[in-house]
Parts: structure tokens; sequence; C-alpha cells
């Protein structure tokens, strides 16, 4: 079977290192869940997105169409896995780093105007992805088409982008996510996260999004 000429559909993918150590964000999220969620859960959408793309270039090579459509529940699903947890990493911070630290930039006057506050704005994303059924993402994004920002949930791992939005600050509502730490209360993770907050990547994601 040939492929060398067949255009790059899809791109191989890499796991990301983390930006800090595992045991950096504790006692927020600690070392034995960020393992699992980086290694396993991360590293899975991975690995089964690079084999569902091989497996669609193959169909692809012998033009076998239904086959191709076939693989796409497969590369949405841990396509968008990586996209949003290749975001979510960056979007933290440990606490001496700046983790939580409010920024004052043009994304806090944002919110502050839009939301009347941060805490406002944080109650208002919480409520929000505290009622996400089974397993989701809450988001901040920025909608370019209408220059206003918005919240917004995704089901499984859909990425923001399937709406048409920019991803700023997205957190991660899976229980791989919590439940070693924080059992079934969804609502004291969503608390919680909040003094690990990546807020310096949220601006400059803001800023490059209003380019």
């Amino acid at each position: 079977m040939v492929t060398e000429t067949i255009p790059k559909i899809f791109g191989h993918l890499e796991l990301p290192a983390l930006p800090y150590a595992y045991d950096a964000l504790e006692p927020v999220i600690s070392k034995e869940i960020m393992e699992l969620h980086h290694k396993k859960h991360h590293q899975g959408y991975v690995t089964n997105f690079n084999a569902a793309s091989e497996k669609s270039l193959e169909a692809v090579s012998r033009g076998d169409i239904p086959d191709v459509i076939a693989r796409q529940p497969a590369l949405r699903f841990n396509g968008g896995g990586h996209i949003n947890h290749a975001i979510f990493w960056t979007n933290l911070a440990p606490k001496d780093e700046g983790g939580g630290r409010e920024s004052k930039g043009p994304l806090a006057q944002a919110l502050n105007q839009l939301f009347g506050s941060i805490e406002k704005f944080k109650e208002k994303f919480n409520a929000m992805a505290g009622a996400i059924q089974g397993s989701g993402w809450g988001w901040l994004g920025y909608d370019k088409a209408m220059n206003r920002l918005v919240l917004t949930t995704c089901a499984n791992q859909d990425p923001l982008s399937t709406q048409g939005y920019i991803p700023l600050l997205g957190i991660d509502v899976w229980e791989h996510a919590y439940y070693l730490q924080y059992k079934n209360v969804r609502p004291d993770y969503l608390k919680k996260i909040w003094e690990v907050v990546n807020w310096q990547n949220i601006e400059e994601r803001y800023a490059a999004a209003l380019k």
C-alpha cells in the first residue's frame, strides 16, 4: 500500500510535557491525580488519535470513503481530548508561580464590566460547569465574530472550536480530573481550582484573540 503520495491529513501528536512538577498544584490537585490525568488519560487521547489518524490515511489510500467517515468520531473525541488538555495544563500554575493571582489586565477589566466582578464571574462559571450532566468542560471563550466573551460548556471532549469560539480558559469536569480527591463533590473541586488558575496565561490568550 502506497501512502507517501497522500497528503498528511492529520498530524502525529505527542504528549506535551507539563510546565510544572506533578505535585506542584498540591493541595488543590494531588500528585496522584496529576500523574494519572497526564500520563494515562491525556496519553490515551494522543495514542488513540494517532491510531485513528493512521487508519484514516490507509482508508484514504484505498479510496474507502465509508471507512474514512467511520473514523471521524474517534478523531474528534481523541483529538479534542488532546487539544483540551493541552490548554488545561497551561491554564493552571503553582501558587508560587502566580497560580490564583488575578490579573489586572484587559481581560480582568472585560470580566468586571460583563459580570460585575471577578468573583461573580467565578460564581457563574462554577454554576455552569457544575451543572454539566455527565462528562465535559466548562469554558470561557472569545467570540471573534461578535467581539465578546462567552461562557459555555462542551460535552465529552468536544473542543471549543466546534462552537466557533477561541478558548481562553477550560476547566475539566470529567470525574478523572477530581474524583480521587474530591469524590463526587464537583462543586468543591470547582471552588478550589481557582487557587491555581493561571490568569497570566488566560490574559495572554485573550490578547492574542483580540488581534
